[in-house]
């Protein structure tokens, strides 16, 4: 009777059609309803399978003959390819090349499916960003390269280090696009969950007539756009070196792991996602951005030999907007540096009161009573005003856009970029990771995040005297959404270990 009721639509208590005294109705003058699905028509049940995810139908497959002989319909897979994975009009080529839509989905597809999406490359300090997409016929591995110092608000530029086709066989071929000698013989190993490794079977391919020197000076146009002799800079010299010496010992066989772009927040300040930033001598460097309650963190993608990849290099407090003086003014570091070593101050002494079980509440009620000191009534003051003129929320209480400021770096501040906004929409005080070589003696020095607009922010590092910009990063990323904050929450975390 439940089989009876799902095909015609009424049950039991509505007096079915098909029930006279446990037989079928004689008064029916239609043809007879299917009583399971493998009686109905053939045209309806290559409909019905074309909606099935394509993970299960193998398993429909096992039921019966009849079933297994519809799998074999081409309008199956096609469907399957094209909603799965975006496929169109190159399901055509592939067809007319002689491959079929269930072998591409079946040997090529499917088997690669868990490889789609973000991963960053296991090299060392200097980490990276993969994208793996279905692109055309061929599923291939991008690596994304940030532009060519110090032009940060240039597009990306992309570098293909692996594809997987189905042209020379009936089976998916792997092949290392490492080089310069063209697509040659390559492996791909998944084992773990969220990571797999590449391997090159011909390295040879990598090598250059004219040795280790054109080697380099190929490395250097493609990843700098100059010539070691533009470089004046004796220590960015020194650096450029040390990269090339370290990255080009893997060959292309390297271990990714997964990550994910952030997740977005009606409360966030702006759309959280990746970002190019100018880092100094190292160069154009790659940081995700993501929103925790009143707190912003910048994540680095690629990093340095001072600041690896993975670390959090900024972390930047919604709770305490910073009020830039008069434009005039701005020009002092001085100026700059009061307004937001008080804040610092003022976070270092709420972080010992913690530590000595004095809550902030109390310390705060008590320096009301004595009359403070005079650094804490300016600094309260500073934040008075602050909290009128940003109103004090990651996303403020209006819903028109935060009016512009006029804005300039302080003399004597560095910046790779001298093109930068001259009006922003709010400032915070904020921390930036620095550390020496080899990620000695790591600490977390006070700076100003300047938020310029939805694309662009920036920040001082008042320590270093030093301004970085940042430009988001507009490519299309599939398969890249975190499921949830708790999963992204805890890739943050394993990026951090993996370098730590």
């Amino acid at each position: 009777m439940a089989v009876c009721a799902r095909l015609c639509g009424v049950g039991q208590s509505r007096r079915c059609r098909r029930r006279q005294g446990g037989f079928l109705d004689r008064r029916s003058t239609g043809p007879p309803h299917p009583e399971s699905l493998v009686e109905l028509p053939p045209e309806l049940l290559v409909e019905i399978f074309s909606l099935l995810p394509g993970t299960v139908l193998p398993n429909v497959a096992l039921v019966c003959k009849k079933f297994r002989q519809i799998l074999n319909t081409e309008t199956i897979w096609r469907r399957r390819c094209m909603e799965e994975f975006g496929m169109k009009e190159d399901l055509r080529k592939m067809e007319a090349g002689g491959v079929s839509s269930q072998d591409l989905y079946v040997k090529l597809l499917h088997p690669y499916r868990h490889i789609l999406g973000l991963w960053q490359p296991d090299i060392g300090p200097y980490g990276g960003l993969l994208n793996v997409v279905v692109d055309g016929l061929f599923i291939i591995g991008w690596m994304y390269l940030p532009p060519h110092d110090p032009r940060v608000e240039d597009p990306m530029r992309r570098r293909p280090l692996f594809r997987i086709h189905m042209w020379e066989s009936n089976k998916a071929t792997v092949e290392c696009m490492y080089g310069h000698k063209g697509p040659h013989k390559g492996d791909i190993q998944t084992g773990k969950k969220d990571e797999f490794s590449t391997k090159c079977n011909q390295t040879d391919h990598h090598r250059m007539p004219g040795g280790r020197q054109e080697e380099f000076r190929t490395w250097l146009e493609e990843e700098w756009g100059r010539t070691l002799e533009e470089i004046f800079h004796e220590h960015m010299q020194e650096l450029i070196l040390m990269k090339f010496i370290y990255t080009s010992q893997y060959d292309n066989c390297l271990t990714y792991r997964r990550i994910y772009l952030p997740p977005a927040m009606p409360s966030d300040l702006l759309q959280p996602g990746l970002f190019k930033g100018t880092y100094g001598s190292h160069g154009l460097e790659i940081v995700m951005l993501s929103f925790h309650g009143n707190s912003a963190r910048a994540t680095k993608l690629t990093g340095d030999p001072n600041v690896p990849a993975g670390q959090l290099t900024l972390d930047v407090d919604l709770s305490r907007p910073v009020v830039l003086p008069e434009l005039e003014q701005q020009r002092n570091i001085e100026e700059l540096s009061r307004l937001v070593l008080g804040v610092h101050e003022e976070v270092q002494r709420e972080v010992e009161q913690q530590a000595n079980g004095t809550p902030a509440t109390v310390r705060q009620a008590a320096e009301g009573a004595c009359g403070g000191a005079s650094g804490a009534e300016e600094m309260e003051a500073d934040h008075v005003a602050c909290v009128d003129n940003c109103q004090s929320g990651p996303s403020g209480s209006s819903s028109n856009p935060p009016e512009a400021l006029p804005f300039i770096l302080p003399l004597g501040v560095m910046a790779r970029n001298e093109v930068y906004p001259r009006t922003c929409r709010k400032c915070f005080y904020g921390t930036g990771l620095i550390a020496g070589h080899g990620f000695t003696s790591p600490e977390r020095t006070p700076g100003l995040f300047v938020l310029f607009d939805e694309d662009r922010f920036g920040f001082i590092w008042l320590e270093l005297k030093s301004f970085s910009l940042y430009s988001r990063l507009t490519d299309h990323l599939a398969h890249a959404h975190a499921p949830n904050m708790e999963r992204f929450e805890a890739m943050l975390r394993n990026m951090q270990s993996w370098t730590s």
